[in-house]
């Protein structure tokens, strides 16, 4: 047995992931990352890793998984109720595995997307700064892609020498994805009149089935401009909900463009950003209007809960 991962299956799509690479919008490359920071970054704590570590997303169908060596694991996000030979696998708990050891993920009735930490994390070349799947781009990865049947992921030493840690669940419920997203004033709020952000918060949405890492197209009742919409070519942010000619609205997402010419009427803030990442097709979503100010403190609110719940390491 050597140091690696082996795919026996794939899922249907499942990639390597760190916390994503920055400064490079400029080329028309945007950060990438896990869809659900939040728990990528729990589940590499609880095997002792950095929050940068690479880690395994996978997206509404698990993958199945043999190890190659001794490791000590962690699964976060959403249940896939996954089995380590045969044995149900905790969620937020760090298990060992043994040389040998098949894991197997399912899928999950509840939120998008499961993520996997491996005490030593992967050996994997940073492209542009950072290890993280850019599947629009062809970047990061292994290859560039999402992951197939078959594929070795080659493993950095640690192994049985790693040491677990504890997650304090009495935070737990309080990291928990929602499904009323906060959002503050885009942009271009103002093409769609004084009560444009007071329509997008007073109806539901269901995200749509075309929806990807690139972007969650919603649908609901349109959102109409009421002035013209022309607007010359600018920059596009992670979150941003931005309101093509039809007027149903799209949350830009992780593989986002970084430009844009529709107008924006809001941005989900950054605390809401993992719940994005758990939202399924045909879900509910509403929205919710804070100040900048609110976005600021729920932050650092969210952060102090993290810390207490497992700190970094």
């Amino acid at each position: 047995m050597t140091d690696t991962l082996r795919v026996l299956t794939p899922g249907l799509l499942t990639t390597l992931q760190d916390l994503g690479r920055y400064g490079y919008a400029h080329l028309g490359v945007s950060a990438s990352g896990p869809a659900d920071s939040l728990s990528a970054r729990i589940c590499n704590r609880l095997v002792g890793n950095d929050d940068s570590a690479s880690v395994l997303e996978m997206t509404l169908v698990g993958a199945h998984f043999e190890f190659g060596c001794d490791a000590l694991i962690a699964l976060a996000g959403a249940d896939f109720a996954a089995t380590l030979d045969g044995t149900p696998v905790p969620m937020y708990e760090p298990v060992r595995a043994r040389a040998g050891a098949i894991l197997r993920c399912g899928s999950a009735p509840t939120g998008a997307r499961s993520y996997v930490a491996i005490a030593g994390g992967f050996a994997i070349t940073p492209v542009l700064g950072s290890t993280s799947t850019h599947v629009m781009s062809g970047i990061g990865g292994l290859a560039g892609r999402a992951l197939k049947r078959g594929d070795m992921l080659p493993l950095k030493p640690a192994g049985a020498a790693a040491q677990p840690r504890k997650l304090d669940r009495s935070f737990v419920q309080q990291l928990r994805p929602r499904t009323s997203l906060r959002v503050t004033p885009g942009p271009q709020h103002h093409v769609f009149g004084e009560d444009g952000i007071k329509k997008l918060c007073s109806q539901a949405y269901l995200v749509s089935e075309d929806s990807n890492r690139v972007g969650l197209r919603l649908q609901g009742r349109a959102i109409e401009a009421i002035r013209e919409r022309r607007m010359s070519t600018e920059g596009a942010a992670l979150g941003a909900i931005q309101v093509p000619p039809g007027g149903q609205p799209i949350i830009l997402f992780v593989e986002h463009q970084t430009t844009g010419g529709y107008p924006k009427i809001a941005n989900v803030i950054s605390a809401d950003l993992p719940s994005v990442g758990q939202l399924r097709p045909r879900e509910e979503v509403k929205f919710e209007l804070v100040t900048m100010q609110q976005a600021i403190e729920l932050l650092n609110e969210q952060e102090q809960i993290l810390k207490e719940a497992i700190p970094p390491t």
